[in-house]
C-alpha cells in the first residue's frame, strides 16, 4: 500500500472535522439531545481519527497516532475559538481523547484475534501445545 493510499483516509478525516469546526452554527434546536448527539459526534469522528491514522502506520505505532489525533484535538478547538459563534474548550479536547482511547482499547482487544485469524488464513497455525505425556502404566 502506498503512502498515498495509507494517509489519504486520516487526511480526509482531519479535513472533515476542519469542515465542521469551520461551521458557524452547528446547532440543530433539539436542545439537550443536540448537546448529547455532538459530544457522541466528537467521540465518534476522533475514534475514526485515531483508527486512520494507526492504519495508515500499518498499526506499528499505535500511541504516536493517538498523540497526533490528541494534538489535532487540540487545533481543532483552537480553531473553534476563532470561528463566529463556537467556542473552543478543554473539556472538547477531553471528550475527544475519550474517543481515541476507545478506539484504541478497541483496538487492543481485538489485535489478538485478529492476528490469530491471519495467521489460519495465511496457512500457519498458532503453535500447538505440546500433547500430554502419560506416565507408563503397571500391568499388575
Amino acid at each position: 500500500m502506498g503512502r498515498v493510499s495509507r494517509y489519504a483516509p486520516p487526511l480526509a478525516v482531519m479535513a472533515l472535522i476542519f469542515a465542521l469546526s469551520a461551521t458557524p452554527d452547528l446547532s440543530s434546536g433539539l436542545g439537550t439531545w443536540d448537546f448529547i448527539l455532538r459530544k457522541i459526534a466528537h467521540v465518534t469522528i476522533f475514534a475514526l481519527l485515531w483508527l486512520t491514522l494507526a492504519r495508515a502506520t500499518q498499526w506499528r505505532h499505535p500511541v504516536p497516532a493517538a498523540v497526533v489525533a490528541v494534538l489535532y484535538a487540540a487545533s481543532d478547538e483552537l480553531h473553534q475559538s476563532f470561528v463566529e459563534g463556537r467556542n473552543g474548550t478543554p473539556v472538547d479536547v477531553a471528550i475527544d481523547s475519550v474517543g481515541i482511547g476507545l478506539a484504541a482499547l478497541a483496538y487492543a482487544i481485538a489485535r489478538p484475534r485478529i492476528l490469530r485469524a491471519g495467521a489460519s488464513e495465511s496457512g500457519r497455525s498458532a503453535p500447538a501445545k505440546a500433547p500430554a505425556v502419560e506416565a507408563p502404566r503397571d500391568s499388575v
